[in-house]
């Protein structure tokens, strides 16, 4: 099995909104609705109840795979909203660095997030999402991010994301309050211990990794958090694809999560 980290691949965002100009005028069309309400659309209460989200929500329905909840689609939409207005930060995260916060015993960094919302992609293919083992489990391609008031942080991870599959998967996590990201860093989420222990038949031998609990993602994403903030020096640029790349590339602008020598080892 190849895993896939040389560019960003196409993200969640460009596959639920094709056009990335209309999404930008649709979100800035929720933050001035917002501004009429007097409501926070950070608040994913409110944010559902507004008119220019339950718009957007019947467009939706085509790109998210079937069987998603109504609460899969909203979520998608605050992330995607907060996203567009944050910017779009991708972050694309080295193989090697990815392995090496699956396995250390040890972070000593403040786990904060770089910005107030970005996507995080994996290598393709590396980590897998499987919360109900007699189901079929799902490759992995990233998570969103979003930072509300009160400091919670909001995930949601994107699933079958790959070829001759349309649409995506996605997996909201329960609002975790940052203040507790550091209990995140050196924690035993799975019972007996294993966390990321792949679940897929083989997949120890790939060298495969499996997301049972979303403690195991929180886990992740404050040891990336945790990394940016002590290694400023291991986010660097993207590279622009090579024509005709295969997997289809992002549009959007991108920065490299790699290993620091620091940490190496």
């Amino acid at each position: 099995m190849s895993f896939h980290d040389a560019y960003a691949r196409t993200t969640p965002l460009e596959l639920a909104f094709p056009v990335l100009e209309a999404a930008r005028a649709w979100a800035d069309e929720v933050f001035g609705e917002a501004a009429e309400r007097g409501e926070d659309p950070l608040d994913p209460g409110a944010f559902m109840t507004f008119a220019s989200v339950g718009a957007r929500l019947r467009d939706l329905a085509g790109p998210v795979a079937p069987g998603e909840t109504l609460l899969e689609y909203v979520t998608l939409a605050f992330h995607a909203c907060h996203f567009q207005r944050a910017g779009c930060p991708v972050y694309l995260v080295d193989t090697r660095l990815a392995r090496w916060l699956t396995r250390a015993e040890r972070v000593d960094a403040t786990p904060e997030p770089p910005v107030p919302a970005a996507y995080v992609q994996l290598p393709r293919n590396l980590f897998w999402l499987h919360d109900d083992p007699p189901g079929p489990a799902e490759a992995v391609d990233g998570f969103f991010w979003t930072v509300s008031g009160g400091g919670l942080l909001h995930v949601l991870l994107a699933t079958g994301m790959r070829d001759g599959r349309a649409g995506l998967g996605v997996a909201p996590l329960v609002p975790a309050p940052l203040t507790e990201a550091r209990s995140w860093l050196d924690a035993t989420v799975r019972e007996g211990g294993g966390d990321y222990r792949s679940t897929l038949p083989g997949g120890e031998l790939e060298e495969l990794y499996s997301f049972t609990t979303a403690g195991e993602v929180l886990k992740l994403a404050g040891r990336i958090f945790a990394h940016v903030q002590a290694h400023p020096e291991a986010v660097e640029p993207g590279t622009v694809p090579p024509s005709g790349a295969d997997p289809a590339p992002s549009a959007l602008a991108y920065h490299r999560i790699v290993l620091a020598g620091e940490t190496d080892g």
